[in-house]
């Protein structure tokens, strides 16, 4: 069961990264174009988001605070908010402009990641949370900023 969610944790982000990119070169030009613009936008948004809250708020990570050994080794720094959540998340908000199902398929995959990272004891619930607040202001902005010209949602 360990080895599952250390899997999880510490590298199911990359199958999310792969699934954006497949999904992303399957389109055709206008569509690449459209998307590319919107995780130009989101992603680093995001992030933008996710460092101010991390300088706001310090959470320590549960293994520090708990005194035990992590699944996974992990520094003994800020755990808020978890920056694989945040990435997979942004990977999902992209792709939710042009595939709801796809980007659902995504989001599930992106709560696991910060499920097995809370198992893991490298974050709290709280870290995930954070990420998933962040990413959703994101594409809250672009939707937005865009003028609903995302209006090439393929389902």
């Amino acid at each position: 069961m360990n080895a599952i969610v250390i899997f999880i944790a510490q590298y199911l982000y990359l199958f999310v990264l792969l699934i954006g990119a497949v999904f992303f070169f399957i389109q055709p030009r206008n569509i690449q174009k459209s998307m590319a613009v919107c995780g130009v936008i989101i992603a680093p948004l995001a992030y933008v988001l996710s460092r101010i809250g991390g300088l706001l708020y310090y959470d320590p990570r549960p293994f520090v605070v708990g005194h035990f050994i992590p699944l996974i080794a992990h520094a003994a720094d800020n755990g808020f908010p978890s920056d694989h959540v945040l990435l997979t998340g942004a990977v999902a908000m992209v792709v939710w402009f042009y595939s709801r199902k796809l980007s659902a398929i995504l989001w599930v995959l992106a709560f696991a990641i910060g499920g097995a990272r809370v198992y893991s004891g490298v974050h709290h619930v709280a870290d995930i949370a954070g990420s998933v607040i962040f990413v959703l202001i994101a594409g809250i902005i672009y939707y937005f900023a865009a003028g609903n010209r995302s209006k090439t949602i393929i389902q």
